[in-house]
């Protein structure tokens, strides 16, 4: 795979702007982390070479002063939000975020339900992690947020809100994703420690989007892409070009509850330090592209990737059609469209040509592999069949798996488990590759090749099964699919 990021560069870099931040304040510092901290897919597909867990790499480094709050909204625990990368609901997230963090020796002291208003499935929520021996805190809504600063910097606004106790220096806010309420977190928390007479600041550590590239950069597209269901804007940062004359690059709700920030920051220490929500941020990732081409290539397929999923959400009702209408607005920004998604033509073409639903794969050396459904196999199986053979060397028209041997596991599905399907789906065909790998040389050497597809690209016709979209996400599959009823 082509590298487009330079991860020993921003592993050095990054802390070390951290602990200078960390420096300009008294007591404490309360460090929001923006996007995934413990596995951001997003940032490795637009930045190639970025590894999903640099950030915990990256803190761990900082670990004895540092403790974690992962935040919640009540909003999100209500509707079971799910993480796409995952598909995990976001208040299961929270847990397995806390495990993770405290195996590696990091400290969660506490979780924050956002957005509060006595929803009760926030309420059973609470009372689950308390049950656990979690402490949780609620963070109301306040009327008026984020722009009537004075109702918000008031005893009837942040100060309304639960105070988190916390012991050390470095705070770092967390949360299982975008719109959790991680600044207005934040910037409560800085409210309450001033009145207990504890000096704290505020730093926002967020990838996306990057400062220092252009406002219409593939890789800062890319993440309003990813947030569309948000409706997150990038703009210009009007603070940073009034205050330096410099162009920078933000987001309308960093840019919205900036006057927020500032008002509280002048009833803290008399004047704000920072001039611009740009000069509130420490990411350093922008310095650590080394190759621009290939970083704007893969935020390129990033963005049909995200346009692909808003269709398939749409079509099954899990979204509306507004996040398809801007994703659509800004492939035409980004001058793009979905036949520049190599693998979508092929499949488009195969399909048409065989008259059944079909798939295509890109290789990492280039090299497009279709598949077609058959009686046997669906596209998505067939398709892995076809691109492992093609990658040990084996002939096409080689069978790895006789037909006598997949015709009792289409009995067994349909005669004894009652399934509507019996074509086998690609966790079955690779168990029964896994049992003829024993006494089988090409098989053998078709599974090893299985790693050989991370990173590479598919396209069906038709939207998968649970179970195919969850092997080519374990396979480290960028996969897309035509909004078309699954099959």
């Amino acid at each position: 795979m082509k590298r487009g990021f330079d991860n020993e560069k921003y592993l050095k870099i990054q802390p070390e702007h951290i602990k200078e931040r960390i420096a300009q304040f008294g007591d404490k510092l309360y460090l929001e982390f923006g996007g995934k901290l413990f596995d951001d897919y997003h940032a490795s597909r637009v930045l190639p070479g970025f590894q999903p867990d640099i950030k915990l790499k990256m803190l761990m480094q900082l670990r004895d002063d540092a403790e974690i709050v992962i935040v919640i909204s009540a909003f999100d625990i209500e509707k079971n939000k799910v993480r796409g990368d995952l598909d995990i609901t976001y208040d299961n997230d929270v847990l397995r975020l806390r495990d993770e963090f405290m195996n590696r020796g990091l400290m969660v002291s506490s979780v924050v339900i956002t957005h509060f208003n006595g929803q009760a499935s926030a309420v059973a929520y609470r009372s689950r992690l308390e049950r656990l021996g979690i402490k949780v805190y609620y963070h109301h809504i306040i009327e008026g947020y984020p722009t009537n600063v004075d109702l918000i910097d008031s005893d009837e606004g942040f100060g309304k809100n639960d105070y988190v106790e916390t012991t050390r220096p470095l705070v770092v806010i967390t949360a299982p994703g975008p719109g959790s309420g991680k600044m207005a977190v934040c910037l409560s928390q800085l409210y309450q420690e001033n009145k207990r007479g504890i000096k704290a600041g505020y730093a926002k550590f967020e990838t996306f989007p990057i400062w220092n590239l252009s406002l219409k950069h593939p890789v800062n597209v890319a993440y309003e892409a990813a947030t569309a269901d948000l409706n997150d804007v990038n703009m210009i940062d009007p603070f940073h070009l009034e205050a330096y004359g410099k162009t920078a690059i933000n987001y309308n709700r960093d840019i919205e509850i900036f006057p927020v920030l500032n008002a509280i920051f002048e009833g803290i220490y008399g004047v704000n330090p920072y001039k611009s929500p740009t000069d509130m941020g420490v990411n350093m990732a922008g310095y650590c592209i080394s190759d621009d081409d290939v970083c704007c290539e893969a935020s390129k397929a990033e963005i049909i990737r995200r346009y692909y999923t808003a269709l398939c959400n749409l079509a099954v009702g899990k979204s509306d059609e507004s996040e398809v209408t801007k994703i659509a607005l800004l492939m035409k920004q980004a001058k793009i469209s979905v036949d520049d998604r190599k693998p979508v033509a092929a499949a488009k073409e195969k399909a048409a040509k065989e008259g059944v639903p079909a798939a295509a794969i890109e290789l990492q050396d280039g090299t497009i592999i279709t598949a077609k459904t058959s009686p046997l196999l669906g596209p998505s199986a067939a398709l892995i069949l076809n691109a492992i053979k093609h990658l040990a060397g084996i002939d096409h028209d080689v069978k790895l798996i006789p037909q006598h041997m997949i015709e009792p596991i289409q009995k067994t599905k349909v005669s004894y488990l009652h399934g509507g399907n019996p074509r086998l789906h690609t966790d079955e065909v690779l168990v029964a590759l896994s049992m003829l790998s024993l006494m089988d040389e090409n098989c053998n050497k078709a599974l090893s090749c299985l790693p050989q597809l991370q990173g590479c690209q598919v396209h069906t016709t038709v939207m998968l099964s649970e179970v195919d979209n969850k092997i080519f996400k374990k396979l480290g599959v960028g996969l897309t699919c035509e909004p078309v009823k699954k099959i």
